[in-house]
């Protein structure tokens, strides 16, 4: 048998297995879908607060009684006396409770077939048409945090890995680990503070200016990038430091391996050792992250969404949680359950495709 039918061979019989694999992982996808998603579908059940109480509230502050809608105890008693058990049995089943839980949770897999996350409790408007007006600032966001941290980070940390314990690699590793330890949010009111507060270079929040769409196409680009910059200061604080670390001591591990001083006895030049055969393996601990990051790109963070006024996904799913906002908090839950499983999946399929050693049995 040939060489190029041996090499045909290997290819298909790795095509075929990564196929599989992706089937396999494919359908144990869908009973870690079912158990998250019943989880907090079940605690969203429990949790006081929910509609049914607010409607209680406004129904006892609608009829003169004149309570408080702080939702304690008392409050929640008092609504409970004063409102009949023939309204409470029509707030029910216009929020569909008046079903057990399993019977519930069946009926909202049905719906969610069609893509139907039902209605926010807050707005009266479909689940997913908040998501969708708030889920492009999260990426645009996320996306951008990710690239600039490649883009810098890998450099850098091959940088420092073959200058170890240099004055670029003191230097570069004294700016890293402060950064790290500062919290993105804490840095952002420091950032927010002196450059828009005092000096007045930067807007004080928000994604875009109010007088965003009065603007030409260059204007647009340059306010959205006026309001970009310290929030993305902010998000890429916290990964930069462990990307940065992490590049470096995979490819100083590589390069002290046996095949690379082989490699550099038989007289192969010491850049070429460690761009060709040592940089491929050290990506290899990047790209076990790689897939990971997807869910925290859309899911946005809240802390730092927060300090500039973004209103992002964080934002949206930290004021469903107040607000009760059911189909909301399961809208978001979901999605980031989904995204987080086929992140996982692209994880090691970008680890099959950096280390040719993986076989998918």
């Amino acid at each position: 048998m040939s060489t190029e039918s041996v090499t045909a061979q290997s290819k298909r019989k790795r095509e075929h297995g990564l196929r599989d694999y992706v089937i396999r992982r494919l359908l144990l996808m869908i009973p870690t879908f079912i158990g998250a998603t019943l989880v907090v579908f079940v605690l969203c059940q429990f949790l006081p607060g929910g509609p049914i109480d607010q409607a209680r509230l406004r129904m006892m502050t609608g009829g003169g009684t004149g309570g408080e809608s702080s939702g304690g105890g008392s409050s929640r008693s008092t609504a409970v006396a004063n409102v009949s058990d023939k309204d409470l049995e029509g707030l029910r089943e216009y929020y569909g409770f008046n079903d057990p839980i399993p019977i519930r949770y069946a009926k909202y897999m049905k719906k969610l077939v069609t893509l139907d996350f039902g209605n926010s409790f807050r707005f009266t408007v479909p689940a997913l048409k908040l998501i969708r007006n708030r889920l492009p600032i999260s990426i645009y966001y996320g996306v951008i945090t990710t690239i600039l941290t490649y883009i810098v980070c890998i450099p850098l940390g091959i940088l420092k890995a073959i200058r170890h314990r240099t004055f670029v690699d003191n230097a570069t590793s004294v700016v890293i680990f402060v950064g790290y330890g500062i919290p993105g949010y804490a840095l952002g009111a420091v950032l927010l503070t002196l450059f828009a507060v005092q000096h007045e270079y930067f807007p004080l929040g928000g994604f875009v200016g109010q007088n965003f769409e009065s603007l030409s196409a260059w204007g647009k680009a340059k306010d959205l990038v006026w309001h970009s910059i310290l929030p993305l200061v902010c998000y890429m604080v916290g990964s930069f430091a462990f990307m940065t670390m992490l590049m470096k001591n995979s490819l100083m591990e590589n390069m002290s391996a046996d095949y690379v001083r082989t490699t550099l006895a038989m007289g192969l030049p010491s850049r070429r050792a460690i761009f060709v055969h040592a940089f491929r393996n050290s990506l290899i601990p990047l790209a076990t992250s790689f897939g990971s990051t997807i869910a925290i790109i859309l899911t946005g963070s809240l802390l730092i969404e927060r300090v500039f006024n973004i209103q992002g996904m964080g934002m949206l799913f930290f004021e469903s949680i107040q607000s009760r906002d059911y189909p909301v908090v399961m809208a978001h839950t979901i999605i980031a359950t989904v995204l987080l499983l086929v992140g996982n999946l692209l994880s090691d399929i970008c680890v099959a495709v950096v280390d040719p050693r993986v076989r998918f049995r």
